[in-house]
């Protein structure tokens, strides 16, 4: 088990990427244009360069790292990968499409992961001709600093991808839980809602200082509600919130009408400049 494929150089993606390769495999990293995987090494040596700048790593090891990431457009120059994570938006008919793709496409024996934060690993695995070898590895933002991987087993996932995976996590530096695969797993299942809720707050007239301010110095948060949104992106958000509404048809889990209005609006947090705060270019 030598080589991992990474699918989307994203924030996330670059993140699982980077960690790869830090702990010594080769990576393929595959974005859709030469433009975006690019960005995404732009990224990764951004990241690298804050840990030489910390102590934690030498030039030599950052070259280390970065030799062992190679770039391409073409899905197929990952076919001898051993582990596979895609990293794309989270959209199911992206996700189902690109695993048909794959599943011709790498060897048999491959694992096919993804690292969705909310949708249904058993779908996935259906559209496949390997429902056992396919598994949710999601991973947390961002991906070299925080220390946990959620594992999420299909209906299908055999004992032996599941503990591979779990195997895989845990060179990659990482913690593991096993979370049930039901819309948003453990993490998303308790934080989603509330950002959601906090959203409604605003919706109904409440100032974005005043909920941030309240829930970090009433609840300890070190990051607000609305700020910690905006770090997300708006859109990625309303996609977790309705995915988890379709999911368990619970009035419950409403997107709060503010955010379809923002993601209308381009209004999608740091990324896009403005969300429910405003970020300098």
């Amino acid at each position: 088990m030598q080589t991992v494929m990474v699918i989307g150089a994203g924030l996330m993606g670059n993140g699982i990427a980077q960690t790869a390769a830090m702990a010594g495999y080769q990576v393929i990293l595959v974005e859709q244009t030469e433009e975006l995987a690019k960005k995404g090494l732009a990224s990764i040596e951004q990241s690298l360069g804050k840990l030489i700048r910390k102590g934690n790593i030498s030039e030599e090891d950052k070259q280390k790292v970065l030799d062992r990431i190679r770039l391409t457009t073409d899905l197929a120059d990952g076919k001898e990968a051993d582990l596979v994570v895609e990293a794309i938006p989270e959209k199911i008919e992206l996700k189902r499409d690109l695993f048909r793709q794959l599943d011709l496409l790498v060897q048999p024996d491959s694992i096919l992961a993804t690292n969705t934060s909310s949708l249904s690993i058993t779908e996935l695995a259906a559209v496949t001709k390997r429902p056992d070898k396919v598994i949710g590895m999601h991973f947390f933002c961002p991906v070299p600093v925080m220390p946990l991987v959620e594992i999420v087993r299909a209906l299908t996932t055999s004992d032996e991808t599941f503990q591979k995976a779990e195997s895989y996590a845990r060179q990659f530096g990482k913690q593991t839980v096993v979370a049930k695969d039901s819309p948003a797993f453990i993490f998303n299942r308790v934080l989603i809602p509330m950002l959601n809720e906090a959203a409604f707050l605003v919706y109904e007239g409440t100032q974005p200082e005043d909920v941030d301010r309240t829930m970090k110095l009433a609840a300890s948060h070190p990051i607000g509600p609305l700020e910690l949104a905006d770090y997300i992106g708006i859109d990625v958000l309303l996609d977790v919130i309705q995915s988890m509404y379709e999911g368990f048809q619970d009035p419950k889990y409403r997107p709060c009408p503010l955010l379809k209005k923002m993601v209308e609006a381009g209004r999608l947090g740091r990324k896009s400049g403005t969300g429910f705060y405003s970020y300098g270019t």
